[in-house]
Order: C-alpha cells, then structure tokens, then sequence
C-alpha cells in the first residue's frame, strides 16, 4: 500500500526555519505531464527552485502553462541534440541565477541534454537526467562513463561551493530502495557497476538527504512501471535524489518524497534547506 508521508520538519536540528524549497520531478514528456495536472501541482507546492527531467521537449516546444508558471520566470532548458522526444531537461527559479550552464563538460554525453546547473549565492542546484543501462545492460558501460565524468564535474563545482544535485540518478542504491531487490540484481538501475557509482558519490563528500533522515524508511519509492497496477500496490523504485555536500547538512531541514503526486510514472521529490 501507498506509503504515508511524515509531517514535513520545517527547521534544521538547530531551529532555523527553511528557506529555500527546491522540487525535482521527472515529468516522462513535459507535454503529457502538463495534461495530466503536473503544472497545477508545482502552483500548490509552491518550489523556489524546480528541476524537471525527461522532458523529451525543445525549447522552443515548451508548453505555455509551464512558461507560465508563477514564481518561476527564470527557465533555463536543455534538449537532446538532433533527437526530438528524447531526454531532455529544465530548471526554473524563482530568483535568477548568478550563472547556468549546460551539460558536465563530457563531448559523448553533453548533446543529450541532461544536466543543467544554476549557481546561487549560496549553492549550485544541479539539475540531473541520468542515462539509463538500457534493457540488456547494453548501455551499462556508458553509463559508468557518465558516473565518473558526473562526478569529476560534481567535484569541481563542491570545491567552489555547496551542491544540491536533484534528478532521476537511474539508480536504487540499496535493496531498500526498490521493491524486489532479488529478482533485479541485473536489471538496469540496481546493478552493482551503478550501486558502486552512487556510493563513489557518496565517498567523495555528498550525503543522500532522505536517507540520512530517514534511515529506516521502507516503501518509500519515486518510480512505478505503468504496468500491472505498480504503483497502486507500491511496487516501486527510489530513482529520484535530493544529494547534498556534507557541509550543507547542517541547512537541510527535510527532503520529501511526494508519492500522492500524479502526473508522470516518477513521483516529485522536495528538498527543504535553511541557507
């Protein structure tokens, strides 16, 4: 059964309230999504910051109800080069950003449109569409490309300041993170190549904000296949991240997992910091 989300803690250990809301969600087609009730839900949850990812949309084929959105006029979108409804994604914020940039600075990956990053006084938010292994694992060892090019580009920005990475990681890291983790060891986003990458990140300072707040928290998925009622019996996937540098630890007031959100097979996530 779907899993119920504790009341949201809105201040760090140490009392000081929230202020900055950044919401993540793989929207599985921007357009659909936006007939669907996605854009309405973003207009009650109210983000200060906002990543979309699978987007499989151009910039210039964003829907007008998401060019819209208020509070959020400064949007920066990424598409694949030359592959129309594939990929894609978009970062929109309520402050502008000092800078944003495209891409991880990776040729073979960097055309597909899959991160894009906003720097802040106080943070880099990193906006993430991770490759997925493919069925058959025939992309795995791009995909482990990918990791490490991520994470040298991950470091070079955490050396200037804090992180918050959001996005679809394509990955569960561990077997509370899926439903039926034996039957998935080799099955794309539970294999140990991409377990180890996601516990590379891990090693090189950044922390996975819902795990370290809720250790124990089992059921709590962001992704159901449509396919024979997943997410109705919550068998699911926790794909989507809110990944903080150690530091920023002690501003992380909650990262929730919005899992009553429809919309998209992904549920959003929101991350909450007193910065």
């Amino acid at each position: 059964s779907p899993r119920r989300d504790p009341p949201t803690r809105e201040a760090t250990p140490d009392g000081r309230r929230w202020t900055l809301k950044v919401t993540s969600w793989n929207v599985d087609g921007l357009r659909a999504w936006v007939r669907k009730g996605g854009a309405q839900w973003v207009q009650e949850e109210a983000p200060d910051v906002l990543c979309l990812q699978e987007t499989k949309c151009a910039a210039a084929a964003v829907p007008a109800e998401v060019r819209a959105l208020p509070g959020l006029p400064h949007q920066f979108w990424s598409s694949a080069q030359d592959r129309p409804g594939y990929s894609g994604v978009g970062l929109l914020a309520r402050s502008e950003p000092l800078d944003v940039t495209y891409g991880i600075g990776d040729p073979e990956h960097d055309a597909d449109g899959r991160v894009v990053t906003a720097e802040f006084p106080s943070l880099f938010v990193v906006c993430a569409y991770v490759p997925n292994a493919g069925r058959g694992l025939v992309r795995l060892e791009p995909r482990q490309r990918f990791d490490a090019a991520f994470l040298a580009f991950l470091r070079r920005l955490d050396a200037r300041k804090p992180v918050l990475l959001c996005g679809d990681l394509n990955v569960a890291h561990q077997e509370i993170d899926l439903c039926h983790p034996r039957a998935n060891r080799a099955s794309p986003g539970f294999t140990p190549q991409e377990r180890e990458g996601f516990s590379r990140l891990l090693d090189a300072g950044f922390v996975d904000s819902f795990r370290h707040l809720y250790p124990e928290a089992r059921g709590a998925f962001t992704f159901w296949t449509y396919l024979g009622g997943a997410r109705a019996r919550n068998v699911g996937w926790r794909l989507d991240y809110a990944v903080v540098s150690r530091r920023l630890l002690g501003a992380l007031c909650d990262s929730k997992i919005r899992s009553a959100a429809a919309g998209s097979d992904h549920c959003p996530i929101t991350a909450l910091l007193a910065v």
